[in-house]
């Protein structure tokens, strides 16, 4: 895995096979890449972190994690993980389709307990630390599937399949009454994914405040309040972060001038552009093309 298959905030990449949805590989922050940035898709995905601390944000709520830590995201989940201050993580991040553990549209542990699982209305915990009565076996769950990954031995996907149903039977008996996303948080969960995606398609172009508040029906004011409270940052520094990841990236893969590609990145002023790219990666972009080469 590397940085840019995570740079698109709503993932369009295929994590899986389509003969057996279930893909699992290693990762580590900051040596792999320096963070994920926030995105969605359409699998299930376990975060297990296996050494060290970072931050995981799932629908905009962030929590410190460390070591032993099961992080679990249902498809359509905003999430994100970065590094916590100083310290490396390594984690195990796995993806599965739902279609895996569905037989039909008339399958009674479909209709009954995997679909309203994926959809949030049979609630769980996100996150699954050790101090958990059932952790242990969760945590075993995982490890055996890991192994018969890694062996791959005649018929392994039947025990896989079989201990994904004991992994989530684990979590649908042992769940704890919560309380239910209000409307006001689901609202504002789409209406981040609507900005994301929006930035996403029309980065290259210009984009005003005046833009966005219209695109989320609220005044200047209150788009700004609404954008920091839920991203710690202002837009234009986000959208700005945002085109300078991408040029970044061209600068690697384009023979395009450094002109080209400020303009391909949304950049109108080549000054500007070489003045912030300098203060994101520490050196300017000509050299870091020539870092990359």
């Amino acid at each position: 895995m590397n940085l840019n298959e995570y740079q698109n905030y709503r993932e369009t990449k295929s994590h899986t096979t389509a003969e057996f949805p279930y893909n699992t590989y290693l990762c580590s922050i900051p040596k792999d890449f320096p963070q994920v940035p926030l995105h969605w898709h359409a699998e299930l995905e376990l975060i297990v972190i296996k050494k060290g601390r970072g931050i995981v944000s799932v629908d905009l709520e962030k929590r410190s994690v460390t070591s032993g830590d099961i992080i679990l995201i249902r498809p359509g989940q905003l999430h994100s993980i970065e590094q916590d201050q100083g310290y490396f993580m390594e984690y195990e991040n796995i993806i599965m389709k739902p279609d895996l553990l569905i037989s039909g549209e008339n399958d009674l542990c479909a209709v009954r307990f995997i679909f309203p699982f994926i959809n949030g209305e049979i609630p769980s915990d996100t996150y699954l630390t050790p101090a958990f009565s059932y952790y242990k076996d969760v945590s075993e769950c995982i490890r055996q599937i890991d192994l018969l990954c890694d062996t791959k031995t005649e018929g392994y996907q039947l025990a896989v399949k079989g201990l994904l149903f004991q992994f989530f039977y684990l979590l649908i008996s042992n769940r704890q009454k919560k309380e239910t996303t209000s409307v006001s948080q689901t609202k504002s969960l789409e209406k981040m994914k609507t900005i994301l995606k929006y930035v996403e398609e029309h980065y290259v172009e210009h984009i005003t405040i005046d833009d966005m508040a219209a695109l989320t029906y609220y005044s200047k004011s209150h788009f700004m309040k609404f954008f920091k409270q839920h991203m710690g940052t202002g837009f234009i520094e986000y959208l700005n972060d945002y085109r300078l990841t991408m040029a970044e990236r061209l600068l690697k893969s384009s023979d395009s001038s450094v002109l080209e590609i400020a303009e391909q990145s949304g950049f109108d002023n080549l000054s500007y552009f070489n003045r912030i790219f300098k203060r994101k990666y520490g050196i300017s972009p000509g050299k870091a093309r020539k870092a990359g080469e």
